[in-house]
C-alpha cells in the first residue's frame, strides 16, 4: 500500500499540533512529540501537513491503515456498477422459449443484476402489440420473488420495454436449477420368492367315498 503519511521521524518540521484520544491539542516541538508517542505505545502520524504548524495525531498507525483499507474496501463494494442483462422475446414467443429466458433472468436478479426485458415486433407483428405486453407483465409476474418492476413496459419504436430491479433479499439459485435433466431413480434388486415346498402325499386312511 502506498505511503499517504510521513510517520514518526519522518516528520522533519520544528513542531507540530498533536491530537488523539485522551490527549489535549497542543503545540510543541516536534522532537517531544515523538517522545509522548513513544511513551504511550502509539505512533505519531501527520494528517494535515499543509496546517500551521502541522497536525499530527498519536495512533496505532498498522490499526489506522487497516482501517483506512477495510473502509475503502466497503466504498468499492457499494460502488460495484450493476449490469443490466438484456433478454429478447418476439411477439409470439412459445412456452419452451418462455421458461428459458424466465430461468436467466432469475439467475441474472440473483447476481444482483437488472433485467431489460422486451419485445421485438418485426414489419406487420407490431399489429401483436397488445400480445407482447401481456407477456411482459406476465413475465414480470413470474419474477416477483427475484426483482421489482422499475419500468412497466412501454413502446419505444419497434420495441416495447420492461426493467426489472434485483430484490436485495432474492433468492439464491436452487439447487434443482442447476441442470434440466431429470433425476433417474435408483433400482433396487428385486429379491427372489422363497421356494415353496411341494405339499406331502397323504398316506393315511382311506376316507368314505374314495376309490
Amino acid at each position: 500500500m502506498k505511503m499517504q503519511y510521513r510517520v514518526n521521524e519522518q516528520i522533519r518540521v520544528r513542531e507540530v499540533r498533536i491530537v488523539g484520544d485522551n490527549v489535549e491539542p497542543v503545540v510543541m516541538p516536534t522532537h517531544k512529540a515523538l517522545q509522548l508517542a513513544e511513551q504511550k505505545g502509539l505512533d505519531l502520524v501527520e494528517i494535515s501537513p499543509n496546517a500551521a504548524p502541522p497536525v499530527c495525531r498519536l495512533i496505532d498507525y498498522s490499526k489506522f491503515l487497516y482501517q483506512q483499507k477495510k473502509r475503502q474496501k466497503e466504498l468499492k463494494a457499494k460502488q460495484t456498477k450493476i449490469e443490466v442483462k438484456e433478454i429478447r422475446f418476439g411477439p409470439q414467443t412459445d412456452d419452451h422459449d418462455y421458461n428459458f429466458k424466465l430461468k436467466h433472468a432469475k439467475e441474472f436478479l440473483s447476481e444482483g443484476d437488472k433485467v431489460k426485458a422486451y419485445v421485438f415486433f418485426r414489419g406487420r407483428s407490431i399489429l401483436f402489440k397488445e400480445q407482447g405486453e401481456v407477456l411482459l407483465l406476465r413475465f414480470a409476474n413470474d419474477l416477483e420473488e427475484y426483482g421489482k418492476v422499475e419500468q412497466m413496459p412501454v413502446l419505444e419504436g419497434k420495441r416495447m420495454i420492461l426493467f426489472i430491479a434485483p430484490k436485495k433479499n432474492a433468492p439464491a439459485k436452487r439447487s434443482g436449477e442447476e441442470s434440466e435433466a431429470p433425476v433417474q431413480p435408483v433400482e433396487k434388486p428385486v429379491k427372489a420368492a422363497p421356494k415353496m415346498k411341494a405339499p406331502k402325499e397323504y398316506t393315511g386312511p382311506k376316507l368314505e367315498g374314495e376309490d
